[in-house]
């Protein structure tokens, strides 16, 4: 299943699958609403996935996918590549990640090593994790911040709850960000709850 909301890839992407003996397309969606839809209805055995997408983005729609249909292997194919979305893409379950500017071959042989419950990424993606510092965990001070972070409260809330300064919490919220490898608060809880931290 091929998942964009540019119909010029999605006639690209499925044209690069055309004469390919042992994939075909089966489906095909716009947005993260309609990807749900087709995978009730043609049960594909990999989604390659956009991240960027109105309604319901990439990663809610992996995250809904792994959920009701967790035989689908879901491949980001994306022109993003920056920390924040693979981090995002891999907590929420991927079997791969790969660049839009990845040759047929090689998407050809992401599909096949996904569908096979192999695990794919770009060289770009990969060198990247690899040379990223060893993760550092938050403080216990930090974390009692994220936990709230969690259950939805405001800086200001969080601020007279641990009877600490606004300018503290977001302080502290920077160093999270910074030690999780993500740039949202809704990322960071993401991550930690993948991670045991929460």
């Amino acid at each position: 299943m091929i998942v964009d909301d540019h119909p010029v890839v999605r006639d690209g992407l499925r044209g690069m699958f055309d004469h390919v003996d042992d994939i075909e397309v089966v489906a095909e969606a716009a947005d993260g609403f309609q990807a749900l839809a087709m995978a009730r209805r043609a049960r594909p055995h990999v989604a390659l996935m956009d991240l960027r997408m109105p309604g319901l983005d990439g990663i809610g729609t992996i995250e809904r996918l792994r959920t009701d249909h967790p035989e689908i292997k879901v491949i980001v194919l994306t022109t993003y590549d920056t920390d924040a979305d693979v981090t995002r893409a891999m907590a929420a379950g991927v079997a791969g990640y790969l660049l839009k500017d990845a040759p047929r071959e090689e998407l050809h042989r992401a599909v096949r090593t996904a569908a096979a419950g192999g695990a794919v990424l770009a060289p770009s993606v990969a060198s990247a994790l690899i040379s990223r510092p060893a993760a550092q965990e938050p403080s216990p001070r930090e974390l009692e911040v994220l936990r709230l972070v969690a259950r939805g409260a405001a800086n200001k809330e969080i601020a007279r709850a641990l009877l600490i300064s606004e300018t503290t919490v977001k302080t502290h919220l920077k160093h999270v960000f910074a030690k999780l490898g993500v740039e949202t608060r809704a990322a960071a809880v993401v991550v930690a709850m993948e991670r045991g931290l929460l």
